[in-house]
Formats: structure tokens, C-alpha cells, sequence
């Protein structure tokens, strides 16, 4: 099953649907990546809060060793958390060797952290990184416009993709907005809402309709609205349904319908998260 790719700001293309790795740990992390690397899935989405790092890196280097599929083929993004801010590039290297990679192709300032002031100078020192040729791509998680401005503004970069909360019921549209006039990619991380509203009737209609899951219309309809999305599951059924949205072809009328879907944020906000 081939996953659809966009192409990012710096020309790098980005397949639309990959696999988010927050809280798996241990075993589970090398098998899911395994398992969802074999299914075709070819982003593979973590981070060194998630502490997990290692094992992403080792499946992912199991998987080129056996053949399955060459590092050119894999895109692979990490995050650079909060308190290393100040320290971005000894940060990087890090992540790089827990990695055991050459390259990352994309680093993300995981929160702006307005509060701590340095979310600029992080991103200038991921941009240095870039400028070098030992980081493919550039971008942040979970900024927002005035933030967003900041760096813009400071380095003359513009990220090539924003990682936020988006789901059905909160689509962020000003956000979505903001990012395609200044061409910027909006990811969305808990795409399915964690299976909070796969109940609701507007979903539920769709999914009929299309003989699909809800987690299938959630994450095409996100697909739909231009956005990427990286569901996590440990469940191998689930990497295989989830990879299924993919040839759910919404109607307009279909995301009329779930744009009329009622939610809200679920986990912390950018404006004030960490404090």
C-alpha cells in the first residue's frame, strides 16, 4: 500500500501518514516499528522525551540491515524537549547517537516554552545544524502564530512543518490557515483523538458510508484537509487499519460533515505549557 507524500518547503517529500511513538517503550517500541516498516509505513515519528529513541534506531537499522527497506526510503523525525533549549546542538548529536543514524531528517522545537525565552535561539541552532548539511529538515511542534513569527522573523527560516494537537472537533482552522499562507505543513499528533469520539453520529455516518473504521475517517479527513498525521498504536491490527485511510476518499460533503463534529483540546496548551 503506498502511503501518499507531500512535498515540504526545502523540497523534501514527507509521507502524509506515519507512526507516532509516544509511550512505547521496551519491546514494544522495536516490534511496532518493525511490524509497521514491513506494512509499508516509511515515517517513523519520536522523540527524546519519549525515551525511546534507541529502540526507534534499532529497528529501524534491523529493518535495513534485512532488506526491507533502504534509509533513503525512511523518513525519521526526533524532537529536541524543553530543557535543552539552550543546548540544541549537543542535543541533536544525542539523539543522533541513541539514533545510531547519520542523519535526522527532521528535528522539531517540541514546545515553544514562550515563558523560558529561548525557542528562537533553539531554532537558530537547528538552522546552523541544517546550514552544515548534518540535519535534512527544520521545523517546531506545537507553536503558534506569534511564535511562530518570532523565528521566522529572527532567522529568516520558515519551519517546513508545525507537529500540533488536531482531530476531529479541533482543527485548528486560523492555525491551518496561518501555515498555508506562510507554506508550512501542519502535522497533527493525537489524530484520532485517542478514540474519544468515534461514537459521534457525523463519524459514525461516514465510516457507514465508506465501509471504513472511524479511526479511518478521522485520519482521512485529516488527510483531506492537507494535514499529515501520526496515529500511535502498539497493536498490529491497529497499524494495519490506520494504514487503511489511505483509500478512504472523502466527498466534500464528507468533511462538511465532520467539520461539524463538536471537540476540544485534550492535552496542554502551547500558550501556557511547561510554565
Amino acid at each position: 500500500m503506498r502511503i501518499p507524500v507531500t512535498t515540504l518547503n526545502d523540497g523534501y517529500d514527507l509521507p502524509l501518514l506515519g507512526l507516532g511513538t509516544y509511550k512505547l517503550q521496551g519491546e514494544d517500541v522495536e516490534r511496532t516499528v518493525r511490524t509497521a516498516i514491513e506494512l509499508g509505513y516509511r515515517h517513523i515519528d519520536t522523540a527524546s522525551l519519549y525515551g525511546n529513541e534507541v529502540e526507534v534506531g534499532k529497528a529501524v537499522n534491523d529493518a535495513i540491515k534485512a532488506g526491507d527497506v533502504t534509509r533513503e526510503e525512511l523518513f525519521i523525525t526526533t524532537k529536541l524537549w524543553n530543557d535543552d533549549q539552550e543546548r540544541a546542538l549537543e542535543a541533536y548529536n544525542e539523539s543522533l547517537e541513541r539514533l545510531g543514524l547519520e542523519f535526522i531528517d527532521l528535528y522539531l522545537v517540541h514546545w515553544p516554552w514562550s515563558q523560558n525565552g529561548t525557542y528562537v535561539k533553539a531554532f537558530e541552532q537547528l538552522a546552523e545544524l541544517q546550514g552544515m548539511g548534518r540535519l535534512q529538515s527544520v521545523g517546531v511542534a506545537n507553536f503558534y502564530p506569534e511564535v511562530l513569527d518570532d523565528i521566522i522573523n529572527a532567522t529568516g527560516i520558515t519551519p517546513v512543518l508545525n507537529q500540533v494537537e488536531l482531530h476531529a472537533g479541533f482543527t485548528q482552522p486560523e492555525l491551518r490557515a496561518y501555515h498555508e499562507e506562510h507554506n508550512i505543513l501542519t502535522e497533527a499528533w493525537a489524530p484520532i483523538a485517542r478514540g474519544s469520539n468515534f461514537d459521534d453520529p457525523a463519524i459514525q455516518a461516514v465510516a457507514q458510508a465508506h465501509e471504513a473504521t472511524p479511526a479511518q475517517v478521522c485520519l482521512a479527513y485529516l488527510m483531506k484537509l492537507g494535514c499529515s498525521v501520526v496515529p500511535k498504536t502498539k497493536n498490529p491490527q491497529r497499524l494495519v487499519e490506520n494504514l487503511g485511510a489511505v483509500n478512504v476518499k472523502l466527498t466534500d460533503e464528507d468533511v462538511a460533515t465532520l467539520d461539524a463534529v463538536q471537540g476540544e483540546r485534550m492535552s496542554g496548551d502551547p500558550l501556557t505549557f511547561p510554565g
